[in-house]
């Protein structure tokens, strides 16, 4: 009979072509965007409304930044509900953006979608 040792050296030694181009490779370069492309959706500038414009600034800002600006507002201002943080309970300026007093983080930015424009 033979040992434990004895069975996993032939299996350790055993190595298959395909295996060996994958340690030898580099990963190759990225090739560099070309100056004349645009942002993907995500970090596109979008011009935020008057109503979205006194929580985030009227500058044009991609989707991402807007909602983190919106996040350190609900959070500076203590606006999650405490007994469930997925519910944002909106003041007077929020209450502009989402139309209503209580909204789940998860339909913000269906919110935060209709005041933002290209």
């Amino acid at each position: 009979m033979a040992t434990k040792t004895e069975k996993a050296a032939p299996k350790a030694a055993k190595t298959t072509k395909a295996d060996e181009p994958k340690a030898a490779k580099a990963a190759p370069a990225k090739a560099a965007k070309p100056a004349g492309t645009k942002p993907n959706a995500l970090q596109q500038p979008l011009k935020p409304s008057a109503e979205l414009g006194a929580i985030v600034g009227t500058s044009p800002l991609p989707r991402g930044e807007v909602v983190s600006k919106v996040w350190d507002y609900i959070k500076k201002h203590n606006l999650q509900n405490p007994e469930n943080k997925r519910e944002i309970m909106a003041d007077d300026k929020l209450k502009k953006v989402f139309g209503k007093d209580k909204c789940s983080m998860f339909e913000m930015n269906k919110h935060l979608a209709a005041h933002l424009k290209a």
